[in-house]
């Protein structure tokens, strides 16, 4: 791999040479964008810097071929719009832009990320010399320390600055569950948009995505998307992918493959095994203990198999049906959601579940410190959230139980709350009644987590291994016949999942190293399948100017 990227690189140099290797003018006109104090304000220094890098090189050389590039923060599908820039690479077209702009050719851009990895390191050194070869200079740091403070302080002044940030590029990415999670960040109004000045036609179309209406969504994310492409505001580089490994003694039935680091309706009774002791082998169990939700609710196997949602996904992540509600209804203009419950659902110790559980949960979660936003945005929407939170109020007024049946009432719109409802596991009042929530990620429920779902925990020994059970009890039969679940510790990497897999260990995996895929593909018996996420790599443009610049 190393050879195949230095002679990309050699190509790339070559190219960028028999273009010339200077972007800098000599206009006696004062370039339009000095006054304001830094050169990423420019669009056309934006698009030049776009269109400088060879992503298809980088797809080729760097990543072995096993991502995409990236066009937009979304995947190609109904939340994309066609006909976008896709900023092909021209590195003649990129000198000409930089001319046009009077880039400075003494400055150099202080290119930053938080990303540790030699894969990442490749990736910024490759386009450090792409860059150099249209004439423009980069210095590469990694930020460390307090990242909040360092990466997404928004500046007081959200059109002037000046940059509450020093870095001009910076290299990240957005693991996205919702369309919301890429774009909400660029608008005026967000506490973490420390890069993009305000723009009020991408506002509006922000504000626009915040609608009930799924068709209403996917019209707002294309303007987001238009608007964006047009000015540069970003740099979308990769979608990443990952895996799904399965062996030859495990027949899931057909069940849809999707991103495993969230939840969907994967059957899982129905899924059969050839081993004679009903057993299957898979990764993500608990290390120092079981993961809790509130961050990333699958990340770990078990938050997947040993609690439910109020509604299921399918593997787009798409509200599909009930699942701990039999049946669900939103009204008309998206401010109330009512549940009926189903009646036949219980805990693993074997109480019962029941409404007041569902407003537990909401409430709990709700003053977790780190939650995730988009499930804390939605459950502060509520009605009567806001004083629940701030201690005026012992309960959320928006949220009535009456029997089998749950309404919940919203003060503001919250366009990702199906989402939510599908995401979120519930949580049993009688366990955490008396557990602090500021604390949970220590409190000694999720030693031993009690859910509602399909297994429940039979054996752990922490750091090594977990072992889920059939829960004989839950309220679907299924016609599988996988009695257990083996789940070898692991977190978001696996560095022992290849191993396991040559010892026969592995018959299900969900992994996102493409080498390890590739190993297990080889592999008698064995097979990995790529799946789409979205997971996009990006580079982000300081557009404000730092304050040593502002004249």
């Amino acid at each position: 791999m190393k050879k195949l990227l230095c002679l990309v690189l050699a190509i790339v140099l070559v190219l960028g040479c028999a273009t010339g290797c200077s972007g800098g003018g000599d206009s006696k006109v004062d370039a339009e964008w000095e006054a304001y104090g830094t050169p990423m304000s420019d669009a056309r220094i934006r698009q030049a810097l776009n269109y400088a890098i060879n992503k298809e090189a980088i797809v080729a050389g760097i990543y072995d071929g096993n991502v995409d590039a990236a066009h937009s923060m979304s995947t190609p599908g109904m939340w994309q719009p066609e006909g976008l820039e896709e900023y092909t690479y021209n590195p003649e077209k990129a000198i000409e832009l930089l001319a046009e702009a009077q880039w400075p050719e003494d400055y150099e851009l202080d290119f930053a990320t938080y990303y540790k990895d030699q894969t990442s390191a490749d990736l910024m050194v490759a386009i450090q010399a792409m860059w150099e070869e249209v004439g423009v200079k980069s210095q590469i740091r990694i930020v460390e320390g307090d990242l909040p403070t360092q990466l997404w302080v928004a500046p007081a002044d959200k059109v002037n600055g000046p940059s509450e940030v020093t870095w001009d590029i910076l290299f990240g990415a957005v693991n996205a569950m919702t369309q919301s999670e890429f774009y909400n960040k660029f608008g005026s109004e967000a506490a973490n948009n420390s890069h993009t000045p305000k723009n009020e036609a991408l506002d509006k179309f922000i504000n626009d995505s915040k609608n009930a209406s799924v068709d209403k969504q996917v019209e707002a994310f294309h303007g987001i998307q238009e608007e964006m492409n047009k000015n540069a505001n970003y740099i979308p580089l990769i979608h990443v992918s990952a895996y799904i490994i399965t062996s030859d003694r495990l027949d899931t039935k057909g069940a849809p493959i999707g991103n495993d680091q969230f939840t969907y309706a994967n059957n899982i009774l129905d899924w059969t095994t050839t081993n004679k002791d009903g057993r299957i082998y898979t990764n993500g169990g608990a290390e120092g203990k079981y993961q809790d939700p509130f961050v990333n609710p699958g990340l770990m196997a078990n938050n997947d198999y040993v609690f439910d949602r109020l509604i299921s996904a399918n593997e787009d992540l798409v509200p599909s049906e009930g699942l701990l509600a039999e049946s669900y209804e939103v009204s008309a203009d998206g401010s109330e959601f009512t549940f009926v419950l189903r009646e036949d659902v219980k805990w693993h110790d074997g109480q019962k579940f029941d409404a007041e559980d569902v407003a537990f949960t909401i409430e709990y979660s709700l003053k977790v410190p780190g939650a995730n936003a988009i499930m804390g945005n939605t459950y502060k929407a509520i009605e009567g959230a806001k004083e629940f939170v701030d201690g005026k109020a012992d309960s959320i007024s928006g949220i009535t139980t009456e029997g089998n049946v749950v309404k919940i009432k919203f003060a503001d719109v919250a366009p990702d709350a199906l989402t939510v409802f599908s995401q979120w596991p519930m949580l049993p009042e009688h366990i955490l009644k008396d557990s602090d929530p500021l604390t949970t990620a220590t409190d000694s429920f999720w030693q031993h987590p009690i859910g509602t779902g399909p297994f429940k925990v039979k054996e752990t020994v922490l750091n090594s291994y977990s072992i889920l059970e059939r829960n004989d009890a839950y309220f679907v039969k299924g016609t599988g016949n996988i009695e257990e679940i083996y789940m070898h510790s692991s977190g978001d990497s696996d560095p022992n999942l290849v191993k396991n897999a040559e010892a026969g260990l592995i018959d299900y995996a969900y992994c996102k190293n493409s080498a390890d895929a590739a190993a297990m593909d080889k592999m008698s018996g064995m097979k990995a399948e790529t799946i789409s996420i979205s997971f996009t790599r990006l580079l982000y443009f300081n557009q404000y100017p730092h304050p040593s610049n502002v004249k």
